[in-house]
C-alpha cells in the first residue's frame, strides 16, 4: 500500500530538481516567501500531473470536452490520487449566479417547494384548490356568447426533441391538427424538428363557438385534452378579439377576453386572450391560475420561473440621478449636468433647453445644483409630466419657438441609449447607470406564479434572503411547522439542505444571504464556498490542494476552517494547502518550507516534516519567525497624526448600522473585524467612493452616508486592489508601471538605433515594426489540437524573443530589448542603475518584495497579492504630495512574514511623507503595527456593522466585546518581549526616496 506521494526532479517554472515525499491522507502545508516554488510544486507540478492523468483516462471522445493540461517538467511522481484543485479565483461572474446555485442548496429549495409548498391565491389569500371539470366549463360559458375559441392540450412545454414518435402516436388517436412554436400545422405535415431547440407543442382538440347547448361536448373535450396534457388546458381565442363600437362601453367580447387573459398570468409567451385551466392548482374567486408546480416553475434561469420585468435578474440598469449629477456644487452653466456638458459633439441645444426651463420656472443657470429646489431637480431630470412649456431655440440667426412638454434627462438618456448604433456610446452612457431593483419582482427575481407557492407562509425568495446561520436555523426547525404528510416527503430533502447551510456556517461564511450574486464575493470567500461544496460531496481517496484558504478570514474564524480541513483529511483524503497562516503551519500534520530566497534564488525545499523538525531548522525563514527568532517589531511610537480629521458620518451601506469614524489623517489606520462585519462597505463602499468622486471626479455610487468632513485636506485618493494589472498576456509589470516606455525611449536612443533611424515604436511587440510577425510580437504559436488541448509552441522565427533580428541586433551592455524582458526585477535594478527613470521604477517593484518577478512577466500570471504590489510600486513611484489618501484591501494576501515586515516598511513610509494609508487587514502582524483601529462588529452579517472598539492597538486590545482586540492582546504581549535585532525599524526605510524621485524627474 502506498504510503507517500513521492516527487521526483520537479524543474517546474524556478523549481530547483525538488525531490519530496508528503505523506497520504494527512493535511500538508506548503509555506515560504512569495516566489519561492509553493504554487510551482502545489498546482503547477502536483496537481496538474494529477489532472492529467485522470484525462489521459478517459476516452477520446471525452476529451475534447475538457480542459487538458501539458505534462509538467517532473521527472515522475508516485502515489498520486486523483486531484481537485481549489484555488483563489472568484466564482462565476454571471450576475444569475448566487451563494445558494454555487452551492447546490438552491437546487433542493427548489425541489421541496415544488413537492411540499401550497399555492396560495393573491387576490384572496387563501389556498388555491384543484379546478373540476365543471368550474372550467362554467367559467367557458361566462364567456359573451359567439366568443370563438380553440381548446388546446399543451401536450410539449419548453422542452429539446424532435417528437416524431409522439405526433404519429396523436394522429393515430384522431386528432388532425396541432400548433408547434406558435404556428398551426396538420399533423401529416408537421414540420421536422431539431431536437437542440426547445419546443412548445399544443394539440387543437376542439373548435368552439360558445352558445347554449354546448355544455355536454366542451365537458367532454376538456377532459380529453386534460387526459392528453397531464392536467392542463389552454383556450385561445380563434380569431382576433372583435372590437366594441366607438363609445361604447368596455363590457364586450374584448373586454371579457383581456379580463380573462389579465386574470391568467401564467404562460411564458402566453398569446393575447388566453385562458388556463388546470385541475390541479387554480383560484376559482380570481381565476389566478398555476398551470404546474415543477422545480423549474422556481427556477430565475428558466423562462418559465424568470420576472418578465428583469429576466430574473432581479435588477435593471437604470439612469441614476447621482451619476447624472455627480457634483452638486457646480451649476447648470459649469456643467453639473455631465452627460449633457460633455456631449460629443458639444451641442447648444441642451444648454438652450435648459435655458428655456430657466426662464419658464424662474430659476438661474448659475446656482448650485444644491440650491435649486428638490421641484426643479425633478423637472430637469424627470420632464414636465405632459405640461407643454415653451422652448426657445437659436438657430444662426434665426429664433423660433417651439411648444411642448419636456421629457427630462432621464428619458433623453434612455432614447440615446436605445437608437445609437455606437459601441462607443452605449459604454458611455452606461457610465450614468447603476443596478437598482426591479419594480415588477422587486429583486425577488421569479413570476408571480412562483411567488404564490408557501411553505409556513414564506415563498422560496424570502427564504433565500437570509443569511446563512438564519437560514439554517430556519430550516432546522422547519419540520415542526409540516404536516406529516409534508414531512415524509421533505425529510430527504431537508437532510441536503441542512448539511450544505451547516459546511457554509462551519467555513466561516455563516454571515453570506443565500441570495448574493456570486460576482461580489471575494477570492477566499469564493474558495471557501467550494471547499463546502466538496465536503458535502463526502469523496475519499482524493487529493485536494488548496490555495490560501485562510484569505479573507479573521483569527476567530481560522479554527472552524482548519476543522473543515481536518475533517476533509479524516475522510481519507490528502489536503494539500498552499498557506501563510500560522495556526494553519502550527496545526498541519507535515510542513514543506520552500525556499531560502524568491525567484531565482528559491525553488528548493528548505524544511521538511513535522513542525518540531521544522522549528528546529536553521535555515527557514518560517522557522526564525514561527520560534521568535525574527519578528516584525512594533514601532517606536504611535503617531498622532496632522491633528486634523477625516470624518465620515451616517454610514448605511449593505449592513452598516449608521456608522460614524473619524480616521486621523497622517497616520496608518487598520480597518479589523470578523469576516462580514462591514469593513468594505464602509471603506471601499463607501469612504472611498466618496472620496473618489469628490477628489478623483470619479463616477462611483458611493454607499448611503449622511456627510463627509476633512476631504479638503487630501489632494487625490487611490485605492490599490487585487485586480488584474490587466487581461492579456501582452500587459506585465513593466507596461503597468511605465517603465517599458522609458526602456524604449532609452534603447531608441542608443547610437545604433539612432544610426538606423529606429524611433521608440520600433521596440513595443504591441504594433507592426520591430516585433516578430510570425507570432505577433507573443513569442509563441497557438496550434489547435482537436479533441487534444491546445499546444503553445515557441516561435520557430524569433525563438520567443518576440521581437525580429533587426530590432534585436540593438544592444545596451551587451543585452538586446528581449534580454531586459526576461531579466527579474532585481537584475534589472542593477542592470539600469545608470538610468534613474528605469532604476527608479524597477527599484520600487523590488521594495515591495517583487524582485523575483520578471520585468516582461505576463500580467495573467500574477497572482491578486503580486497584481496588488505591482501597483503599490507604480503608486510609490510618483512623485509624493503628502496629502494622499491610500486604501488597500488585505495587501498581505499571499504574502509569509518577511514579505509582511518588507510590505509594512513601505506603508509607514509612505506615512512618514504625510499621506494617509488606510488598510482592511485580518493579519494581526499588520494590525500591531498600526497608530489607529476602527474595529467593527461585534459579529458578521446583519449582527454586525456596528464600531465595537476604536483607537491605538493598546486601547482595541484592552476592549473585552472585540474579538480583533482578544487576539491582539496576546500577540502584543509577545511583541514586547521579543528582540528586534533582525527587524528594521518601521517608517525609516525610505528616508532617502524623494531624492532618487527627484533624480528620476531631472
Amino acid at each position: 500500500m502506498l504510503t507517500h506521494l513521492s516527487v521526483r526532479g520537479a524543474r517546474e517554472h524556478n523549481l530547483k530538481d525538488v525531490d519530496v515525499d508528503i505523506p497520504r491522507e494527512t493535511l500538508t502545508v506548503i509555506t515560504g516567501l512569495s516566489g519561492s516554488g509553493k504554487s510551482s510544486l502545489a498546482f503547477d507540478t502536483i496537481y496538474a500531473e494529477g489532472q492529467r492523468r485522470y484525462v489521459e483516462s478517459l476516452s477520446a471522445y471525452a476529451r475534447q470536452f475538457l480542459e487538458m493540461m501539458q505534462k509538467p517538467d517532473v521527472d515522475h511522481i508516485e502515489g498520486l490520487s486523483p486531484a481537485i484543485s481549489i484555488e483563489q479565483k472568484t466564482t462565476s461572474r454571471n450576475p444569475r449566479s448566487t451563494v445558494a446555485t454555487v452551492t447546490e442548496i438552491y437546487d433542493y429549495m427548489r425541489l421541496l417547494w415544488a413537492r411540499v409548498g401550497i399555492p396560495y391565491s393573491p387576490a384572496t389569500g387563501e389556498p388555491i384548490a384543484a379546478q373540476t371539470v365543471s368550474q372550467m366549463v362554467d367559467r367557458t360559458m361566462a364567456l359573451p356568447e359567439g366568443t370563438r375559441l380553440y381548446l388546446l392540450a399543451p401536450v410539449v412545454r419548453g422542452r429539446k426533441g424532435e417528437y416524431r414518435k409522439e405526433l404519429a402516436e396523436w394522429q393515430k388517436a384522431g386528432f388532425t391538427r396541432v400548433r408547434i412554436d406558435g404556428v398551426f400545422h396538420d399533423i401529416d405535415e408537421a414540420p421536422a424538428l431539431d431536437k437542440k431547440y426547445k419546443h412548445d407543442i399544443e394539440v387543437v382538440v376542439d373548435r368552439l363557438v360558445v352558445r347554449e347547448g354546448i355544455e355536454t361536448r366542451l365537458a367532454d373535450s376538456l377532459e380529453t385534452a386534460l387526459k392528453l396534457a397531464d392536467g392542463l388546458v389552454y383556450l385561445d381565442p380563434a380569431d382576433p378579439a372583435p372590437k366594441d363600437p366607438p363609445g361604447a362601453e368596455r363590457t364586450g367580447v374584448a373586454e371579457a377576453l383581456e379580463e380573462a387573459s389579465e386574470r391568467n398570468v401564467l404562460a411564458t409567451h402566453a398569446p393575447p386572450g388566453r385562458i388556463t385551466f388546470s385541475e390541479k392548482f387554480a383560484c376559482p374567486v380570481s381565476g389566478f391560475t398555476i398551470a404546474e408546480i415543477e422545480p423549474r416553475l422556481f427556477s430565475f434561469n428558466a423562462p418559465q420561473g424568470a420576472c418578465p420585468g428583469c429576466d430574473g435578474l432581479g435588477e435593471k440598469q437604470l439612469f441614476d440621478p447621482e451619476l447624472i449629477v455627480p457634483n452638486e456644487h457646480l451649476s447648470i452653466k459649469k456643467g453639473a449636468i455631465v452627460p449633457w456638458a460633455r456631449s460629443n459633439p458639444p451641442s447648444p441645444y441642451y444648454m438652450q433647453v435648459l435655458g428655456s426651463l430657466a426662464r419658464e420656472f424662474d430659476f438661474s443657470m448659475e446656482t448650485p445644483w444644491k440650491d435649486l429646489p428638490a421641484e426643479i431637480h425633478d423637472i430637469i431630470l424627470n420632464g414636465t409630466h405632459g405640461r407643454p412649456v415653451t422652448l426657445r431655440f437659436i438657430d444662426g440667426r434665426k429664433s423660433y419657438e417651439v411648444v411642448k412638454p419636456f421629457d427630462g434627462v432621464i428619458a433623453n438618456l434612455n432614447r440615446r441609449l436605445l437608437q445609437t448604433e455606437s459601441a462607443w456610446m452605449r459604454e458611455e452612457l452606461a457610465k450614468y447607470q447603476t443596478p437598482q431593483p426591479c419594480e415588477v419582482c422587486h429583486g425577488a427575481r421569479l413570476r408571480p406564479e412562483p411567488l404564490a407557492v408557501k411553505i409556513a407562509g414564506e415563498h422560496i425568495s424570502q427564504a433565500t434572503a437570509r443569511s446563512v446561520r438564519h437560514a439554517l436555523e430556519w430550516f432546522e426547525t422547519l419540520h415542526e411547522k409540516l404536516t406529516d404528510t409534508q414531512n415524509e416527503i421533505a425529510r430527504a430533502i431537508l437532510k441536503e439542505i441542512n448539511e450544505r447551510l451547516g459546511f457554509l456556517n462551519n467555513v466561516g461564511l455563516d454571515y453570506l444571504n443565500l441570495d448574493r450574486t456570486s460576482g461580489t464575493l471575494s477570492g477566499g470567500e469564493s474558495q471557501r464556498i467550494r471547499l463546502a461544496s466538496q465536503i458535502g460531496s463526502g469523496l475519499s481517496g482524493v487529493l485536494y490542494v488548496l490555495d490560501e484558504p485562510s484569505i479573507g478570514l479573521h483569527q476567530r474564524d481560522n479554527d472552524r476552517l482548519l476543522v473543515t480541513l481536518k475533517r476533509l483529511r479524516d475522510l481519507g483524503n490528502t489536503v494539500l494547502v498552499v498557506e501563510h497562516d500560522e495556526d494553519a503551519i502550527r496545526q498541519a500534520d507535515y510542513v514543506i518550507d520552500m525556499g531560502p530566497g524568491a525567484g531565482v534564488h528559491g525553488g528548493s525545499v528548505v524544511a521538511a516534516g513535522t513542525l518540531a523538525d521544522v522549528l528546529a531548522s536553521k535555515d527557514s525563514l518560517t522557522a526564525d519567525y514561527l520560534t521568535g527568532r525574527r519578528a516584525v517589531p512594533l514601532p517606536e511610537r504611535r503617531r498622532k497624526g496632522t491633528g486634523k480629521k477625516l470624518t465620515l458620518a451616517g454610514a448605511t451601506a449593505n449592513n452598516l448600522k449608521s456608522v460614524t469614524a473619524s480616521i486621523p489623517l497622517g497616520t496608518f489606520t487598520c480597518i479589523t473585524g470578523v469576516s462580514g462585519s462591514g469593513k468594505s462597505s464602509f471603506t471601499i463602499d463607501t469612504l472611498y467612493a466618496a472620496a473618489a468622486r469628490h477628489l478623483n471626479g470619479a463616477r462611483l455610487t458611493a454607499g448611503r452616508y449622511e456627510k463627509i468632513d476633512g476631504l479638503q485636506y487630501l489632494d487625490k485618493v487611490i485605492d490599490i486592489d487585487q485586480s488584474p494589472i490587466g487581461r492579456t498576456p501582452r500587459s506585465n509589470p513593466a507596461t503597468y508601471t511605465g517603465a517599458f516606455t522609458n526602456i524604449r525611449d532609452w534603447f531608441a536612443g542608443l547610437p545604433e538605433a539612432q544610426a538606423r533611424g529606429y524611433k521608440p515604436g520600433r521596440f513595443s511587440f504591441n504594433v507592426k515594426g520591430g516585433r516578430c510577425e510570425a507570432c505577433s510580437g507573443d513569442g509563441l504559436i497557438k496550434i489547435e489540437m482537436h479533441f487534444l488541448p491546445d499546444v503553445y509552441v515557441t516561435c520557430d522565427v524569433c525563438h520567443g524573443q518576440r521581437y525580429n533580428r533587426e530590432t534585436l541586433e540593438v544592444k545596451f551592455k551587451g543585452r538586446s530589448i528581449a534580454d531586459v524582458l526576461d531579466m527579474t526585477v532585481e537584475d534589472a535594478v542593477e542592470f539600469f542603475k545608470a538610468v534613474p527613470p528605469i532604476r527608479d521604477k524597477m527599484a520600487m517593484l523590488a521594495e515591495v518584495g517583487l524582485g523575483y518577478i520578471k520585468v516582461g512577466q505576463q500580467a495573467t500570471t500574477l497572482s491578486g497579492g503580486e497584481a496588488q504590489r505591482v501597483k503599490l510600486a507604480k503608486e510609490l513611484s510618483r512623485r509624493a504630495t503628502g496629502q494622499t489618501l491610500y486604501i488597500l484591501d488585505e495587501p498581505t494576501t499571499g504574502l509569509h512574514f518577511e514579505d509582511v515586515r518588507k510590505l509594512l516598511e513601505v506603508l509607514h513610509a509612505l506615512v512618514e511623507q504625510g499621506n494617509t494609508v488606510v488598510v482592511i487587514e485580518h493579519n494581526l502582524e499588520v494590525i500591531k503595527t498600526a497608530d489607529w483601529i476602527i474595529d467593527l462588529g461585534p459579529e458578521g452579517g446583519d449582527k454586525g456593522g456596528e464600531i465595537v472598539a476604536e483607537g491605538t492597538p493598546e486601547d482595541v486590545a484592552a476592549e473585552t466585546r472585540s474579538y480583533t482586540g482578544q487576539y491582539l492582546k496576546d500577540i502584543l504581549a509577545r511583541s514586547e518581549r521579543v528582540e528586534s535585532g533582525p527587524a528594521i525599524k518601521l517608517g525609516k526605510a525610505r528616508a532617502k526616496a524623494p531624492k532618487r524621485e527627484r533624480e528620476g524627474a531631472e
